[in-house]
C-alpha cells in the first residue's frame, strides 16, 4: 500500500452510526471509572472536611472546611508507630515467603521425576475445599505455640493451594528445552529453579506478590484471636480498635450523658463518620501507591498463568 493510499484510508470520514458508538463507548468507560474511582475520593474529601458536615452526609462531590485535625489525631494514638511497623513487617516477610513457597511447590509439580506427583498435588488443591472452622485453627495454633507469636502471622498463611496451582500453570508454559539445556550443563533442581524458572517466571510472581501483600495488609482478625502482647498488635487492629471505640464515643453523646459543652467540643474535634473515613485512608492508600508498580505485571501473569498451551 503506498503513502498516499494509507493517507486516503487515515481521512476516511465515519458514519454517523460509528461516531454513534464511540460516543456511547466514551460514556460508558467515563461512567465505569467514576464508579471505580468516586468512594476513595469520598473517603478522602470526608476525612479532611469538617467533621460535623461529614457526619450529617453533607459532603458529597468537594471537601468543605479543610483542616487535617482527623489526621494529627490518628497520629497520636497510642503504639501506633509500633503496630505500622508490624503490620509492614508481616506483610514483606509474608509475601516473600507466600511467593518462594508458591513457586517452589509450583516448578516442583511440574517435574516428571518426583515421587507421586500427582498425589501430592492433589492432596494440596484439596484443601482448597475444606475449612475446619475458626475454633479448631485456634486449637490448633494454641497447640504449636503460635499464640503471642510472630510467626502466628506468617505459617499459617505461606503455603497457598490458589498461588501455586498459578505457579505450576506457568511453569508448563515455559519451554521444556530450558530446563533440559541446564540439566545437560550439570545443572541440579534447586539451580535450575533460582537459575532459570525464577527469572522466567516473574509475571505470575508479582501477580501472587500483590494478593499476599493485600491479604497481609489487611488482616486483623488474627491479631484478635491469637495475640496479647500489645507489641505484637498490627496497623489494622489498633485502628479497628480505634473504630470501635469512636463508635462508643458516639453513642454517649447521642445519649445525652455528658454536658452540652462537652458534647458539642466532641463532635466537632471527631465523629465516628470522620474516624471511619480517615482510618480507611491511612489503610486503603500504601495498597494503591504500591498496585502502580506492580500492574503492568499482574494481566499478563494471570492470563498466562491461566492458560495452557
Amino acid at each position: 500500500m503506498t503513502v498516499h493510499a494509507q493517507q486516503a484510508k487515515r481521512h476516511i470520514k465515519r458514519s454517523f452510526s460509528d461516531q454513534l458508538i464511540n460516543v456511547l463507548t466514551y460514556i460508558v468507560y467515563a461512567l465505569f471509572a467514576f464508579v471505580c474511582l468516586y468512594p476513595f475520593y469520598y473517603l478522602i474529601i470526608n476525612s479532611i472536611s469538617a467533621n460535623d458536615l461529614s457526619e450529617r452526609g453533607k459532603v458529597l462531590f468537594w471537601p468543605q472546611n479543610i483542616h487535617f485535625t482527623n489526621y494529627k489525631n490518628l497520629a497520636g494514638i497510642p503504639g501506633l508507630p509500633d503496630a505500622a511497623l508490624m503490620s509492614v513487617l508481616r506483610t514483606v516477610v509474608g509475601t516473600a515467603l507466600t511467593v518462594i513457597i508458591a513457586a517452589f511447590l509450583g516448578y516442583m509439580f511440574t517435574r516428571q521425576s518426583l515421587w507421586k506427583r500427582k498425589l501430592w498435588y492433589r492432596f494440596v488443591a484439596v484443601t482448597m475445599y475444606f475449612n475446619a472452622g475458626v475454633i479448631p485453627w485456634y486449637l490448633a495454633m494454641k497447640t504449636l505455640g503460635m499464640t503471642n507469636n510472630f510467626w502466628g502471622y506468617i505459617f499459617p498463611t505461606i503455603i497457598q493451594p490458589f498461588y501455586i496451582i498459578l505457579c505450576k500453570t506457568y511453569c508448563e508454559s515455559v519451554p521444556q528445552a530450558l530446563q533440559d539445556a541446564a540439566e545437560i550443563d550439570g545443572a541440579g533442581t534447586l539451580r535450575v529453579f533460582f537459575s532459570i524458572m525464577l527469572p522466567v517466571i516473574k509475571p505470575i510472581l508479582a501477580t501472587i506478590a500483590i494478593f499476599a501483600a493485600v491479604n497481609q495488609w489487611n488482616a486483623f482478625q488474627d491479631t484478635l484471636l491469637l495475640m496479647r502482647d500489645k507489641k505484637l498488635y498490627t496497623l489494622q487492629f489498633v485502628l479497628y480498635q480505634y473504630i470501635n471505640q469512636a463508635s462508643s464515643l458516639k453513642a454517649i453523646i447521642s445519649s445525652g450523658s455528658t454536658t452540652t459543652n462537652m458534647a458539642a467540643v466532641l463532635a466537632t474535634a471527631a465523629t465516628a463518620t470522620s474516624i471511619r473515613m480517615t482510618v480507611t485512608v491511612v489503610v486503603v492508600i500504601p495498597v494503591m501507591l504500591i498496585y502502580p508498580f506492580f500492574q503492568r505485571f499482574f494481566t499478563k501473569g494471570i492470563m498466562i498463568g491461566a492458560v495452557k498451551g
